[in-house]
């Protein structure tokens, strides 16, 4: 069983080698995959080849049995994925192959003169990569689907300026001897050409003849939203449980405000924050480094006490990212931890002062005990799971509901004791319950809790009634949620499962939450059914 799955991963690794430059594999580092219909054709005929394998092998013990629910699942969902034809209208503004292939160069090492041949061979193949990307999406067209023309217009956006900022930047980044610099700068000038090429394509070719509505529908919401949970939820309970999360989360922020400003509102508590020079962090490099201690203070703190982490996870990297786009993310460290797991900030053009209280629950949410105990751990994980379950299995349900676990817990814990920071986590709580109700409400076309049918306007009016961040920041949230339907509601849906596994869990005798913790992530990263699953067996 085991052998099956890394054979699998083997496989997806050769037919998607930004995956192995994810996981530390340098073999991957000098090309892309093919992301052209036959590629994604070999893809799955290679799945389908996995599962008929799989159901003729019998479990040996339980972490099999895992297995084989979990890789049953992602499995089958590929197919229903291609058979609903979402494989060819794979593009919005966040981790599809427009982003991936140029993400894939803040991944590879760039110390050495080898590291930086990479690069250059690498650059000289974004061509060969997006040229394929555009059969698949121009096979989408002639077939009837699109993705909608505002996602569209927004990346023909993005790779404007990944060709004109990104890739010449990365090439006079380096200061290398010829003929490498040579190469480095002619291999940038192919990249920058080919991303040209492709916003010239998405703005030219295809948006005239794309779906201008965002909305996909109960049943392409209902795949989708399978995808980022591994389950299959009751959609409009969902959403009824979101507008009422909200309100919770509403009348917690107030009482809180009131700590801040007595008598006063939520806003002139957050007023008050944002004038305290205190609270302040100016530049980017102070930004950095503030990250850093309060990553390593959580580390120090939680070690032992809450959680056990092994020595290879007490190192992780706090990194401002190297581009503009917005969002803050972390990165797995690589199998053998020579690359170590990193928070990585992306900071907004022209923004140079951060509020330490609306950051602090994040460095928890992306760091520890959030993502990089649940991700690095899983890496760590190799003496009980196979490659794939430690670096590939899993939902965003799993994922994102366990870092806002992990941002609760520190609360519990007595980490966000300060008003202030408390106000910043049930901000950040807000957004995501936020997310429930305007990304369900979108897609199925619920009405909002005003009566008014939901729209793309009318998404972005309900999200600046309810979230303190910047306008510009939630245009990027909503064009995100448009988009990307069924990621959004992974946050709150997969938190609301781990809540609901450690109550059945404190419900028995001999509690123990270090106990609770390793057990649950000592299984990697899992659907939310499979984990449901296994812990309660």
């Amino acid at each position: 069983m085991d052998a099956l799955a890394e054979r699998w991963l083997d496989t997806e690794v050769r037919l998607d080698p930004v995956l192995g430059t994810k996981l530390g594999r340098e073999s991957s580092a000098l090309t892309f995959g093919d992301y052209s219909p036959e590629g994604i054709a070999a893809g799955n005929a290679a799945a389908r080849g996995v599962l008929s394998e799989l159901t003729q092998l019998a479990p040996q013990d339980a972490v099999d049995e895992v297995t084989v629910r979990e890789l049953t699942e992602r499995l089958t969902l590929r197919f229903d994925r291609a058979a609903a034809g979402l494989e060819l209208r794979d593009l919005t503004v966040l981790e599809t192959p427009a982003q991936l292939i140029r993400q894939a160069f803040d991944l590879m090492p760039r110390e050495t003169e080898a590291d930086w041949h990479a690069v250059a061979s690498r650059l000289a193949e974004v061509p060969r990569a997006l040229a394929g990307y555009r059969e698949t999406l121009r096979l989408g067209a002639a077939t009837g689907t699109t993705p909608a023309r505002r996602q569209l217009l927004a990346v023909a956006s993005q790779a404007e300026r990944f060709a004109a900022d990104y890739f010449p930047a990365l090439a006079g980044a380096a200061k290398l001897r010829e003929p490498l610099a040579r190469d480095l700068g002619r291999g940038a000038q192919l990249a920058s050409a080919a991303y040209a090429e492709l916003a010239s394509f998405l703005r030219d070719e295809l948006a005239p003849i794309a779906t201008t509505q965002d909305a996909v529908g109960r049943e392409h919401y209902a795949l989708a939203s399978r995808e980022f949970l591994g389950s299959e939820i009751d959609l409009d309970e969902c959403y009824e449980w979101g507008v009422s999360e909200l309100a919770r989360i509403d009348a917690e922020q107030r009482r809180t405000a009131r700590e801040i400003s007595p008598g006063g509102s939520v806003a002139e508590a957050v007023a008050i924050l944002d004038a305290d020079p205190d609270r302040l962090i100016h530049g980017e490099t102070a930004l950095q480094h503030w990250l850093q201690e309060r990553s390593d203070e959580a580390i120090t703190a939680l070690a032992g006490r809450v959680f056990t982490i092994p020595d290879a996870l007490r190192r992780l990297e706090c990194r401002i990212a190297p581009t503009r786009e917005g969002g803050i993310y972390y990165t797995s460290p690589s199998e053998d931890f020579a690359r170590p797991g990193r928070m990585w900030w992306t900071v907004p053009a022209g923004v140079t002062e951060f509020r330490k209280w609306r950051e602090l629950t994040t460095v928890y949410h992306e760091g520890v005990p959030g993502h990089h105990l649940q991700l690095g751990g899983a890496v760590a994980m190799r003496g009980t799971l196979n490659a794939w379950r430690r670096t590939r299995a899993g939902t965003s349900g799993h994922l994102e509901g366990w870092a806002l676990y992990a941002e609760r817990l520190m609360e519990e814990l007595g980490f966000l004791e300060d008003p202030a920071a408390r106000l910043g986590m049930l901000d950040a709580q807000r957004l995501r319950a936020a997310r429930v109700v305007v990304d369900i409400g979108v897609h199925l076309g619920k009405r909002m809790p005003n009566g008014e049918r939901f729209t793309a306007a009318g998404a972005l009016a309900f999200m600046i009634d309810n979230v303190t961040m910047r306008e510009e920041a939630l245009r990027f949230e909503v064009l995100r949620y448009l988009g990307w339907p069924g990621q959004a509601i992974s946050y709150k849906v997969g938190e609301r499962a781990w809540l609901e596994l450690r109550e059945d869990a404190e419900r028995r005798s001999g509690f123990d939450l270090r106990a609770f913790h390793s057990a649950a992530l000592s299984m990697g990263t899992l659907g939310l059914d499979t984990l449901r699953w296994a812990m309660r067996r």
